[in-house]
């Protein structure tokens, strides 16, 4: 990034909507702030994120009220750091300006939103650090979270960004459907292979796809299939054989601005006949995910809210009544946005209590896996929440798929 001009990428926040919900919420104002991009919320709900052209090394505020004009705070270095954004900024130098700055900017509120979780609750939102959360309750102000507005205003998807990321669903597929076809090749002409070699390979046809990531995609044979984070690296990777799971997880976006995330998982096996063990396992998960999947699917169509935890809390139940209970190791699913692992509700009652509500206009992943030391199974699909609907973005594995002649 450069450290001249302003040019934004992404439109103002909805400053009118966002006025609207806060009165709703009974709040006086959001104070949206950042530090060397430690609130990566912030930085996407003023579009900083996505400025060109300048630094933001230094503190910035920027405070929707409830009524009336927002106002910034910004250090004089970076003077252009909100410029882009409506309403009026002042600028700070040495420290006690800056507490003189929010003396002002907090003068008449009594209660603002930030992205902050009591008791760490919701761990995703819980940006601001302990010490600006001290700072803003000296002013005499009570701070509340921002979870709700977060998820309205940072994890809606709109129209454009629901293309994207169906499009890059169906690359993501191809891709998926491309290394299964080449484990199945070379198990059947006994080629030798790695994980790491199929991960390479794929890594080359995400590029031919036109696709991003932050990461390689998983290629885990065996019991690096147990392990639900396991990457193979060239030293890491071994050989993958005949009759034995293959899990491949994949996430990727388009390569180009305000595109987000898909992210999926499919199992094989380099066998003719998938054994007893994990078919009874895969089975498990696929009516695991299923039922989430209604769960949802029902109460938006019945306009009936749902929230992350209930979804976990119905796969879990699926998994622990099929006897799978203690090999449940993360929640069933999460957000997805520009970043894989999105600013909105996840599907979580293990982990963390996420109360927080679908929203139409949200994508996230719904994913129960089992785990054993020798292997491991997961079913991952992404589902896209409608006015009237929740719809799934692509194909639904029904049983592990075999890849040997």
């Amino acid at each position: 990034m450069g450290t001249t001009g302003t040019t934004a990428l992404a439109a103002a926040p909805d400053i009118t909507g966002i006025q609207s919900a806060l009165v709703t919420e009974g709040l006086d104002g959001w104070l949206l702030y950042d530090f060397r991009g430690l609130n990566p919320i912030a930085a996407d709900v003023t579009g900083v994120a996505r400025q060109r052209g300048h630094l933001a090394t230094r503190r910035w505020f920027y405070l929707i009220p409830a009524k009336g004009e927002p106002h910034g705070l910004v250090h004089a270095i970076e003077a252009h750091a909100l410029s882009h954004l409506p309403g009026t900024t002042d600028r700070y130098s040495g420290r006690e300006e800056l507490e003189a700055g929010l003396a002002r900017l907090l003068a008449g509120l009594r209660r603002v939103a930030m992205e902050y979780s009591p008791g760490c609750a919701i761990p995703y939102v819980a940006r601001v650090d302990a010490g600006t959360v001290e700072l803003i309750r000296s002013f005499g102000v009570d701070i509340a979270s921002s979870g709700d507005l977060v998820q309205r205003f940072s994890a809606v998807w709109d129209e454009a960004e629901i293309a994207a990321h169906l499009t890059a669903s169906d690359r993501l597929y191809r891709v998926k459907d491309r290394a299964f076809d080449e484990v199945a090749r070379r198990v059947r002409d006994a080629v030798p292979t790695t994980e790491y070699d199929i991960q390479h390979l794929m890594d080359g046809w995400f590029r031919d796809e036109g696709l991003v990531s932050d990461s390689s995609p998983n290629v885990s044979a065996g019991e690096h299939a147990g392990n639900p984070h396991y990457l193979p690296t060239a030293e890491s990777s071994r050989p993958i054989g005949p009759d034995e799971i293959v899990l491949l997880d994949l996430w990727a976006r388009l390569d180009q601005p305000g595109s987000v995330y898909a992210d999926i998982t499919w199992v094989g096996y380099t066998g003719r006949r998938v054994p007893e063990r994990y078919g009874r396992a895969f089975g498990a998960v696929r009516e695991a995910r299923d039922a989430a999947t209604q769960l949802v699917q029902d109460a938006v169509r019945a306009r009936r809210p749902i929230r992350g935890w209930q979804v976990d809390q119905e796969a879990a139940r699926v998994l622990r009544e099929a006897g799978f209970g203690a090999h449940i190791l993360h929640r069933t699913g999460h957000s997805l946005g520009e970043s894989v692992h999105g600013t909105g509700v996840n599907m979580d009652d293990l982990e963390t209590h996420d109360d927080r509500q679908l929203l139409p206009g949200t994508g996230f992943t719904i994913e129960p896996g089992v785990y054993f030391a020798d292997f491991g199974v997961r079913s991952e699909i992404n589902v896209i929440v409608h006015e009237r609907e929740a719809t799934v973005s692509g194909a639904v594995q029904h049983d592990i798929l075999t890849l040997a002649p």
